[in-house]
């Protein structure tokens, strides 16, 4: 009796729809094969039949990559896209920042020093005089 090995992850196995590839690859050859096809044909003439051959290859190797490669379980436009957001969308040099809690608490206990020294320093009749209480005054009492 034959064996047949079965995955334990079935998330990981992708439905095979025509000769055991799946859409994403079908799309991809199919598109690659529009392209270097009539590229094929079109350039045989002028620069003969094993260059044509050559370009018609190198038009088809993209095409069979995006298909074909995976890594992480990711197509090569993701993979591609993070390669170019960490090599040039993103900074070199990233600092390590924190937000110290202790260092906000601190500054905020000087400014409130600060603030009561600055009231402690203002003699206790100016505080009384201040121009909105006595302008308050004034509306009380007017004459």
């Amino acid at each position: 009796m034959p064996y047949v090995p079965v995955p334990k992850d079935l998330s990981k196995v992708k439905s095979k729809v025509l000769m055991n590839l799946t859409k994403r690859q079908l799309l991809c050859f199919g598109g690659g094969a529009l392209i270097a096809i009539p590229l094929f044909f079109l350039l045989r003439g002028p620069i003969g039949s094993s260059n044509a051959l050559m370009c018609m290859m190198l038009t088809l190797i993209p095409a069979m990559l995006f298909g074909l490669y995976e890594k992480n379980g990711q197509p090569l436009e993701k993979v591609l896209a993070q390669i170019y957001r960490v090599c040039f969308k993103r900074p070199k040099v990233r600092p390590y920042q924190t937000r110290n809690f202790y260092d906000t608490l601190r500054r905020q206990e000087e400014l409130n020093k600060e603030v009561r020294r600055i009231v402690q320093s203002v003699p206790a009749k100016a505080q009384k005089e201040s121009p909105r209480s006595s302008k308050a005054q004034k509306k009380a009492h007017p004459g």
